[in-house]
């Protein structure tokens, strides 16, 4: 992983547990754009600082949510409450309506009763293409998105 990536998935500017203690943590993918700005969203919603942010490559994961493997947090976005419940994907989306304010409109929505496999599955197709959204949006992704689509193409090589 390069110093740049590093840098973009540890340095968000969000507030860490440390900062803000007992709050819920959301743990992401600080390597992806989609991720980083869904999280930066979550941020200026939680007006009561109810929730901490922690990058998926961050060290300090290993502290919060150790039982946690990295493959599983690679493929959805985790909410650790601060009574050590986990809650993934879909899952962890519905719970955030339930704690930030600003997302109570959208709480009757996501808990429809009978709705939650068609938001998991909403939710994975959307997660399963992140890096895919996150290229087309024109935003450097780094070595996430080599990994993923392979080193940049040079449009001056063509023909």
């Amino acid at each position: 992983m390069s110093t740049k990536t590093q840098q973009k998935g540890t340095s968000s500017g969000l507030p860490k547990p440390g900062q803000r203690p007992g709050s819920d943590v959301v743990i992401y993918d600080g390597d992806c754009v989609i991720c980083t700005g869904g999280v930066k969203i979550l941020y200026h919603l939680d007006w009561f600082k109810k929730l901490s942010y922690l990058s998926l490559h961050d060290d300090r994961v290993s502290e919060v949510a150790p039982d946690l493997s990295f493959e599983q947090m690679m493929e959805e976005m985790w909410v650790i409450d601060n009574q050590a419940r986990k809650y993934s994907g879909a899952e962890a989306f519905r719970y955030l309506t339930r704690r930030l304010v600003l997302l109570w409109p959208a709480m009757p929505l996501l808990h429809i009763p009978g709705s939650l496999p068609f938001w998991k599955w909403l939710y994975q197709k959307v997660a399963s293409a992140r890096y895919r959204f996150g290229k087309m949006s024109g935003e450097d992704c780094g070595d996430a998105c080599q990994v993923h689509f392979g080193p940049p193409k040079n449009d001056n090589n063509a023909g």
